[in-house]
């Protein structure tokens, strides 16, 4: 299993080299393991994370891609769906099947068709849209319902310390 796993990996590798996304880096943290990655991820235009590089790690299931991959901003992050330790609470990144509470369709969840490059473009689209309903980090999904200045201004300084200033 860890064998198809590690020869998908490498394959999703070597297509992100080639075709990188806009505002994205990723691979593996050594050439030696192939199931710990790192991303950099640019903050989206329009955005109070605009210009802030945000580094993650996805930590990957010798299943994979049956299971999904486990993904951890390392850069502090102040978000309604990144718990306060950094982990990611996006649909895709969910077990494949039906949601036990019933807020998510087995559509939205993981499934092996997803990819490296879908679930990082995912959290992008995360940065710019959070989805408060489903919040990891009552905080910050409270304050960007209530207090959207304050929320913007967090995340602004936030964008500004991932790159050193």
């Amino acid at each position: 299993m860890a064998g198809s796993a590690l020869k998908r990996l490498m394959t999703e590798y070597k297509e992100l080299t080639v075709n990188p996304p806009e505002g994205i880096l990723a691979g593996p943290k050594n050439e030696d393991n192939f199931f710990e990655w790192e991303a950099l991820i640019t903050g989206p235009e329009g955005t109070p994370f605009e210009d802030g590089v945000f580094v993650a790690e996805l930590k990957f299931p010798h299943d994979y891609p049956l299971s999904p991959p486990k993904m951890k901003f390392v850069s502090e992050m102040f978000h309604p769906n990144v718990y306060t330790d950094g982990r990611v609470c996006i649909s895709i990144l969910h077990s494949p099947g039906d949601d036990p509470l019933g807020y998510e369709t087995s559509a939205e969840r993981w499934s092996p068709v997803q990819s490296v490059e879908k679930i990082l473009l995912s959290v992008v689209s995360m940065l710019a849209e959070p989805n408060d309903e489903s919040s990891a980090n009552v905080d910050a999904s409270k304050m960007w319902r209530d207090n959207r200045i304050q929320f913007n201004k967090i995340a602004r300084t936030l964008a500004r310390k991932s790159l050193g200033l």
